[in-house]
């Protein structure tokens, strides 16, 4: 064994005796280049390379095992700054604390990033939960409640029917089936057929066609949109309808749609008693929301004896 390889493993020795932790790879590399007194040395261990010197000349590398199993690779430069077979015995203790350690805390960290995915998930999956409720209660609350509005004031006129009870009470029972299918396929998420199959136009004129107090302008819609788009549209036009119902009764109501090359514009108005607006009601939260799905806004003026008009718009 040559005098510089016998005095690079008692440096080594020492150095890890004096230790109390893992062995420092870069302090290994440092101590056995400068006891053999190389221009560099390197210790590749889990893949990581740890290196000391600049490295001049050709190289000369190792393999370090323990146990019968390599643990990394010892390389000094130059060549002639070995033979460090000695030396690699001795290292295969040390690099094996250091190549478990390492591989420790990468599946530590695997570990962490995992459970940081798993939480993501499932905070992902909650949101999106909450959103399809969300959703489902605006459906409800636009689709359903308009027929149930419906039901309120054909009650109103069979208080004051007379003879004409029984036809007034067949109209309640053809509006009261009318909701409950309305509730079922909203639950379901089933969309009007006329919706799905012929779009926006025909859905909103199938919807509003009972409503003699509601004229539907569709002329100004000439396209299609994607469905998402089209149904959020379509609850919209039910909600600001039954808005006009419900705070403006016995009033007109006028609901126009129509595109151009900005988008999608749906304008209800009535002439009803109005109201004052303000920063609560300015844009109706309900209505608010829902347009936002698809990157819509809606505004709203109206003031005292003035009316009421709601504008509803989705960008292309």
């Amino acid at each position: 064994m040559r005098a510089q390889e016998k005095q690079a493993i008692e440096a080594v020795s020492d150095h890890l005796a004096n230790l109390q932790r893992a062995p420092d790879p870069h302090a290994l590399a440092r101590v056995i280049g400068t006891t053999l007194g190389a221009t560099g040395c390197a210790l590749t261990i889990a893949g990581d390379c740890y290196r000391w010197g600049h490295g001049a000349g050709p190289w000369l590398e190792h393999t370090v095992e323990y146990g019968g199993q390599p643990q990394g690779i010892l390389a000094v430069a130059p060549e002639s700054a070995g033979p460090v077979a000695a030396l690699a015995a001795v290292l295969g203790a040390p690099l094996a604390e250091v190549r478990l350690a390492a591989e420790t805390d990468r599946l530590r960290r695997d570990g962490d990033a995992a459970a940081h995915e798993l939480v993501d998930d499932r905070w992902r999956a909650t949101v999106e939960m909450e959103q399809e409720r969300r959703g489902l209660e605006r459906d409800l609350h636009d689709g359903a409640q308009h027929h149930l509005v419906a039901l309120r004031m054909a009650l109103a006129l069979v208080e004051h029917a007379g003879a004409a009870t029984e036809q007034r009470l067949d109209t309640l029972m053809s509006k009261l089936d009318t909701a409950e299918k309305v509730l079922v396929g909203t639950a379901a998420g089933i969309l009007p057929i006329a919706l799905a199959t012929e779009g926006l136009a025909a859905a909103l004129k199938a919807e509003l066609a009972g409503h003699e107090d509601v004229m539907l302008n569709t002329a100004g819609l000439r396209h299609r949109y994607a469905p998402l788009v089209e149904s959020t549209v379509y609850f919209a036009c039910l909600e600001a309808v039954n808005n006009a119902h419900k705070h403006a009764p016995g009033a007109s109501i006028a609901a126009t749609v129509r595109d151009s090359h900005l988008g999608l514009e749906f304008v209800v108005s009535d002439d009803g008693p109005g109201f004052t607006v303000t920063a609560l009601n300015s844009g109706l939260p309900n209505l608010s929301a829902r347009l936002a799905t698809v990157g819509g806004t809606v505004t709203i003026r109206s003031a005292p004896g003035r009316g009421t008009t709601i504008t509803g718009f989705v960008p292309r």
